[in-house]
């Protein structure tokens, strides 16, 4: 068992990629070390191609083991399960920038898998995960291309940061990933604290020039025992078949491709699919290829008339300008019931988006490597199949609908208040009523909206856009506000989301190699340019009068106390926390001292808010209360005070003159306004009343 070691800094990271001793019937195995964290990655390859795929059957699962850090699971299943948030969205980012690294006509199936072994609780997992599997890839005999390498970049004290600790993250304006080859970058992102378009441009230089680090590694481990590659049935259609279509069918599948509205597209393109079927069916049959090839010829056909469209005569298939953006409309409020609604729709995509209001038990609460994750803000992503006009099952949301949900809430949460400010949980639904292009996008302009409607005091407006670009050699068009026709047929999407401030997310999958930083800049402006536009359109629809919060949203009220003051909040038995329970409302508190107090009548949750106050309030030396008379003793009277405690109004203090009869001047119940003199050692209160009263006026 011969093991064989590369090793790589990047920034102040040591990373260590390993082979020959783990998984060795898998087709490539790499373990990559960074401190104490350690994550398995193995490749696999189905020994023969499968003729009926539409397209390259690649699946990458990432998962992490809670054993990594010492950890079971909390609940009653100690095993690991489905898939978490965190693990779709991670294999979504392994997957984005290794896809298109492997050649044309590879239709065997491929499995990648990502394990955390072990983690130290400081490196971040995912660009290491990246890293990780394109090792495993490249040493093995599985056909693929160029070597994939990844950084996080982070944005602490004014200074740029490669792979920063997770608490150094905690402190950064900038949390991006950055996936590409030596020569070209394939994937961003991210999120951002309002930074502008030049700050994230000097920051993916910066995370490029680390990775060519990185691939060297790689490329050197491979160099040592890196396997030949496999030869592959490649399942590519003819070119000779590409251009007999293009020659018999070209003009009329262009006249159907260009068209206004895409169920006209959509029912033009068809018919003239069908007449393409029925000509080149016998001819497909008489070669020996299966009917799926002769459907992956008609799309690189389509591709082919839409970029040379736009590249020779700027023309778009819908017949916008390369830079216009799709008609908007908004309408708030739709919803009496609900605390926030709004409706967003951009040419043919609609996304109605929902705002609710809650207290702490409704924040989203998961288990993670990281510890317990509790989230404030959450936004939840739907997309039915009727949004396409189709037929499909409904059930749990799949990697699509969490990614592109994480997308779109990243862009929110940095426009949500702070929780002392605006104490209430919130989830956003985006539910995708009509789909043609940048759904996730939407939600975040529809998401924005439905803040403002429930009343919640954000920071700025934010609206996001998509952008694509059609990439041939030297020349290249970037197209604003893409279809869904134009990214399946494109080259890029990037979508950029942010406010007037600056941007707040971004993700960018490329499947080509070749794109420049000057690309990468002329697209952000231009995609600055859109968001602007877009603000301007969102703007129209807002009511110069905004409602407030709906009457049917909880009331919340947030109170610190000292630690050591819960248990007399709690009181014996839970006593004193039922009892300001007992006026319909809930009482949350955390072990470090924060009261969340809930309901839906205002006036209860304010008589809660004194009450919780009253016990567990403290009296201070020369401060005014207004107590009640407990009792009435010869030498004077005993007065309640906030906290749950009693404080002696000695009979020579309630009055300038003598009091020969307390009862003459006060009695019990009676409230009675009284300053404190004096907390002696044994926490015995003194208070006085006459030091209150005018000396010339009598009682």
């Amino acid at each position: 068992m011969q093991k064989h070691k590369t090793e790589v800094t990047v920034g102040k990271t040591h990373i260590q990629f390993e082979t020959g001793s783990l998984a060795r019937l898998a087709n490539g195995a790499v373990l990559l070390r960074t401190g104490d964290t350690a994550i398995l990655a193995t490749a696999c390859m189905a020994q023969k191609a499968n003729p009926e795929a539409d397209f390259f059957p690649l699946r990458v699962d990432y998962t992490e083991k809670f054993s990594s850090v010492g950890r079971t699971l909390a609940g009653y299943i100690k095993r690991e399960g489905r898939p978490t948030a965190v693990e779709t969205i991670v294999s979504r980012l392994i997957d984005r920038p290794l896809r298109p690294m492997f050649p044309e006509g590879f239709m065997n199936e491929v499995q990648l898998i990502a394990q955390v072994l072990s983690f130290d609780g400081e490196n971040q997992l995912e660009p290491h995960a990246i890293n990780a599997v394109s090792a495993a890839l490249q040493i093995s005999d599985i056909p693929s291309g160029k070597t994939v390498a990844a950084v996080r970049v982070g944005h602490v004290n004014h200074q740029i940061v490669i792979n920063p600790t997770i608490q150094e993250q905690e402190k950064s304006k900038l949390n991006l990933v950055i996936a590409g080859t030596h020569e070209a970058i394939l994937m961003i992102e991210g999120g951002c604290s309002f930074l502008s378009e030049e700050e994230i441009l000097q920051a993916i230089e910066k995370g490029h020039h680390e990775i060519q680090k990185i691939t060297r590694a790689i490329d050197e481990l491979v160099k040592i025992c890196g396997k030949s590659k496999a030869s592959f049935e490649n399942m590519a259609p003819p070119h000779s078949l590409i251009h007999e279509i293009e020659s018999h069918f070209g003009s009329e599948l262009k006249e159907a491709l260009f068209q206004l509205k895409k169920a006209d597209r959509s029912d033009a393109v068809e018919s003239v699919q069908a007449k393409i079927v029925g000509h080149f069916a016998p001819k497909i049959e008489e070669m020996g290829l299966p009917a799926n090839r002769l459907s992956a010829a008609i799309k690189i056909v389509k591709s082919n008339l839409l970029r040379k469209e736009a590249l020779n005569h700027n023309k778009r298939i819908d017949g916008r300008s390369l830079d216009q953006v799709r008609p908007i409309a908004t309408e708030l409020g739709l919803f009496n019931r609900t605390h926030g609604s709004a409706l967003f729709t951009r040419g043919e995509t609609q996304a109605l988006c929902i705002a609710t209001l809650g207290s702490t038990t409704s924040m989203q609460k998961t288990e993670s490597l990281y510890g317990d994750v509790v989230e404030r803000c959450y936004l939840q992503y739907s997309f039915p199949p009727f949004s396409v006009g189709e037929v499909g099952r409904l059930g749990s949301p799949g990697r699509r609908e969490v990614g592109h949900g994480k997308l779109a809430e990243r862009a929110i949460l940095e426009i949500i208040p702070k929780a002392e400010d605006f104490p209430y949980s919130i989830r956003i639904e985006s539910n995708i009523l009509e789909s043609n292009g940048s759904s996730s996008q939407a939600s975040v302009c529809g998401g924005a909206l439905a803040l403002l409607d429930a009343g919640v005091p954000i920071k700025e407006l934010v609206s996001g856009i998509a952008m694509g670009l059609i990439l041939e050699k030297n020349r290249y068009v970037i197209l604003t506000d893409i279809l869904g026709t134009e990214d399946d047929l494109g080259d890029m999407d990037f979508k950029v989301a942010g406010g007037a401030s600056g941007i707040t997310s971004f993700q960018m999958d490329i499947k080509v190699e070749g794109i420049t930083i000057e690309i990468m800049q002329e697209a952000l402006l231009r995609a600055k340019e859109g968001r602007m536009h877009i603000l301007e359109e969102m703007k129209k629809g807002i009511p110069t009068k905004q409602k407030g919060l709906s009457r049917f949203a909880p009331r919340l009220v947030n109170v610190k106390i000292h630690p050591n003051k819960i248990g007399t909040l709690i009181g014996p038995g839970g006593k004193q926390i039922r009892l300001i329970q007992a006026l319909g409302v809930t009482v949350d508190v955390t072990d470090d001292g924060m009261v969340t107090i809930s309901g839906t009548d205002a006036e209860a949750v304010e008589k809660a808010h004194k009450m919780v106050l009253d016990l567990v309030a403290e009296v201070e030396v020369g401060k005014i209360y207004t107590g009640e008379v407990v009792s009435i003793v010869p030498f004077g009277a005993f007065v309640a005070l906030p906290g749950q405690k009693e404080g002696l109004l000695h009979v020579s203090e309630i009055a300038h003159e003598r009091v020969n009869n307390v009862e003459d001047y006060l009695k019990e119940k009676q409230h009675v306004e009284v300053k404190v003199l004096e907390i002696n050692d044994r926490g015995q209160i003194r208070l006085s009343r006459k030091v209150l009263i005018p000396k010339d006026k009598k009682d």
